[in-house]
């Protein structure tokens, strides 16, 4: 989470008075012009206005990822990711990004469990562009065997650096694997090897036939933007592609844990590490639910900041962790979990710290948060919120990644209000339901002798591939 600035931290502002002006703020952002129209072939458009500075950012999300794969396809969701760069019949392979760089903007993609997104940053005036390529490869993507045979490689090296070279992005993955038992967010996004060693162009085909429709996508633009010329683009550029019938997506439900789970990963590392894992609720009716916002405000109890308790007990007081991290993340398509790792500190051993992570949440659980902490916490889960507001792309991040989870980006607002009504008494009522054993995963890492050509690691990239 990131902490509050130097201009509210150093003040003595209290926490009840900086949760009014962060909801102030909210309110302000809220208030600000918003427009979501559906096309006739169902993609839906939704364009905010933000004009501080003549820049737009154009997001495709398309609702699918690696929750809709199969086994003996996992990662084909990233495979295509990489095989939308490699053209279509009027822009040949690398020229999208050559376009875009040409009219001075960036570009990237990103596949995740639930959705894969496709955005470019660029001047205001240039948007067109982007819209009219991103159309085209919605479309007329070619998916030439030979480019999808060199582009494969690419992907398996990308998984020998990003995961099988890091032990820490390897004790997720199997963490992942143990914690889930039936659900598909037991594979990793960026799927197995043996699947990825036996893909071929014609599953990427079938993958982009199903999948990449109009009417399973929404176009998020955020910026410097007339709402009507951009709608008016969307429906040049986008109306024109026709709509296909989706396959019937079928409940997949995780069975509820009925007892611990441990796993030990062996593997070449300079420190043991140690995450714990427990099943927890996704949101599902913002305007209902309660729980997924008291368990955002105790992940921010447990680890808001360096004065929260987990840094402040183990890393700072008791020096049994040379770090320490809390994280839950509510909106989701499928289960959700609750997390809490660690590394321990030289000469302090797995068991130790594990010991501690229990403790400081035992004593949430029997004893509470006081009000004062409370409310900091309340405002610094706010704050983190409200600063995203500072960029275009995590605007349209926010508004993506609600749409494609099934929810609305108009609930936004009601989430703040949710977590603002968060009470002490809630937080310890989520913490005794859900952080408990029969819910709970415990992944270790049993570091070996490091090679002596051993590489350094590439940095963990959680749940999200970049291109």
């Amino acid at each position: 989470m990131r902490s509050l600035p130097p201009w509210i931290t150093g003040t003595k502002m209290k926490p009840t008075l900086l949760l009014l002006l962060l909801v102030f703020a909210v309110q302000a952002q809220a208030q600000a012009e918003t427009l979501e129209r559906t096309l006739a072939n169902g993609m839906k458009v939704i364009v905010k206005t933000d004009r501080r500075a003549p820049v737009a950012v154009s997001q495709v999300w398309y609702r699918v990822g690696s929750m809709d794969e199969s086994n003996g396809t996992t990662g084909v969701a990233h495979a295509l990711e990489h095989m939308m760069f490699k053209g279509t019949k009027d822009v040949p392979a690398g020229e999208f990004s050559k376009r875009i760089a040409a009219a001075g903007g960036r570009e990237n993609a990103f596949t995740a469990r639930d959705h894969t997104a496709y955005f470019q940053t660029l001047q205001a005036d240039r948007l067109e562009l982007a819209l009219k390529l991103e159309a085209d490869r919605m479309a007329n993507l070619t998916l030439a065997p030979e480019e999808f045979a060199k582009e494969i490689n690419v992907v398996m090296e990308e998984r020998r650096m990003r995961t099988e070279d890091n032990p820490q992005a390897r004790l997720y993955e199997v963490l992942m694997a143990t914690a889930f038992q039936v659900h598909p967010y037991r594979h990793p996004v960026i799927g197995w090897m043996d699947d990825l060693k036996n893909m071929t162009a014609v599953d990427a085909k079938r993958w982009y036939s199903t999948w990449y429709v109009p009417n399973n996508a929404t176009l998020v633009v955020v910026g410097d933007v007339d709402p009507a010329q951009v709608m008016g683009w969307a429906e040049q550029y986008f109306g024109v592609i026709p709509a296909r019938e989706l396959p019937v997506r079928k409940p997949q439900e995780e069975p509820e844990q009925q007892g611990i789970k441990e796993v030990t990963l062996k593997a070449p590392a300079k420190l043991p590490a140690v995450i714990l894992s427990w099943q927890a609720p996704r949101l599902a009716k913002p305007a209902a639910d309660w729980e997924p916002y008291a368990l955002e405000v105790l992940a921010g109890v447990l680890d808001g900041n360096g004065s929260a308790r987990l840094p402040k007990s183990l890393v700072k007081e008791k020096q049994l962790a040379v770090d320490v991290s809390a994280g839950y993340d509510p909106i989701a398509r499928g289960p959700d979990q609750f997390m809490v790792d660690a590394t321990p500190a030289e000469g302090k051993t797995v068991a130790e710290v594990e010991a501690a992570l229990k403790s400081a949440i035992k004593d949430i659980q029997d004893n509470g948060v006081a009000g004062s902490e409370l409310s900091r916490v309340k405002a610094q889960v706010l704050a983190s919120q409200v600063f995203q507001q500072d960029s275009l792309f995590y605007q349209g991040m926010q508004i993506g990644e609600w749409e494609t989870a099934g929810l609305s980006w108009k609930d936004r607002a009601v989430r703040f209000d949710k977590l603002k009504a968060v009470t002490a008494e809630q937080i310890r009522e989520v913490a005794r339901k859900y952080l408990i054993d029969d819910r709970l995963t415990v992944a270790v890492l049993d570091p070996q002798p490091m090679p002596a050509d051993a590489k350094p690691q590439a940095p963990m990239m959680g749940g999200d591939h970049v291109r």
